[in-house]
């Protein structure tokens, strides 16, 4: 059964490869701001014996979401099993196997948007936040991306490298402006850019 959500309009100007990437980015700005957690020593007097190993298994948990979303992203983009195990040091069939979950997960998100929770009143979405309300994350993570990157000298860090789905012919919303605030390229800009 498929059902609609108030984001579909949203979602729909990108791809499925451009919201993988929105999670990504959601998920290794939380990596980062998990991490930096750990640099600061001021409060060490104020956490409890153990407490740093606590917030680091917590950056590692991070750090694994954050890797399922780079292979979902990957497979999103065209990489085979074969390149992205040789990262990973395992043979293909172990990287699919891994993921598998992640994956099937992700892909079925697209039909069923949404679960019911325990009570069976409330509708919970089934794709990450990033990918469900895409326009949202692009602003969020662009402010995020301008204020901690230093080096890089773009007003929309995030967004303006995504790739955008083509408009369809016929449709009322072709020619239609990205999602507010958005800089994106569509995929016939991406095939120009040199």
């Amino acid at each position: 059964m498929t059902e609609t959500t108030p984001y579909d309009a949203d979602r729909g100007l990108f791809t499925r490869q451009a919201l993988a990437r929105l999670v990504l980015c959601d998920h290794a700005a939380d990596v980062a701001d998990g991490a930096a957690g750990l640099v600061a020593t001021a409060n060490d007097p104020d956490t409890g014996l153990g407490g740093r190993v606590s917030q680091a298994v917590q950056l590692v948990e991070l750090a694994e979401r954050a890797l399922a979303s780079a292979v979902i992203y990957e497979r999103e983009r065209g990489s085979s099993w074969a390149e992205i195990a040789q990262y990973l040091g395992i043979g293909p069939a172990e990287a699919e196997e891994r993921f598998a979950a992640n994956l099937d997960g992700w892909n079925t998100a697209f039909d069923i948007p949404y679960r019911l929770d325990d009570t069976g009143r409330k509708r919970v979405p089934q794709l990450p936040t990033a990918a469900y309300d895409p326009a949202w994350a692009c602003d969020r993570l662009d402010t995020w991306a301008g204020n901690r990157l230093v080096l890089v000298d773009d007003e929309r860090p995030v967004s303006s490298g995504l790739v955008m789905a083509a408009p369809e012919a016929g449709d009322p919303a072709a020619g239609t402006a990205a999602p507010t605030g958005t800089h994106m390229r569509s995929p016939a800009q991406d095939k120009a850019a040199p």
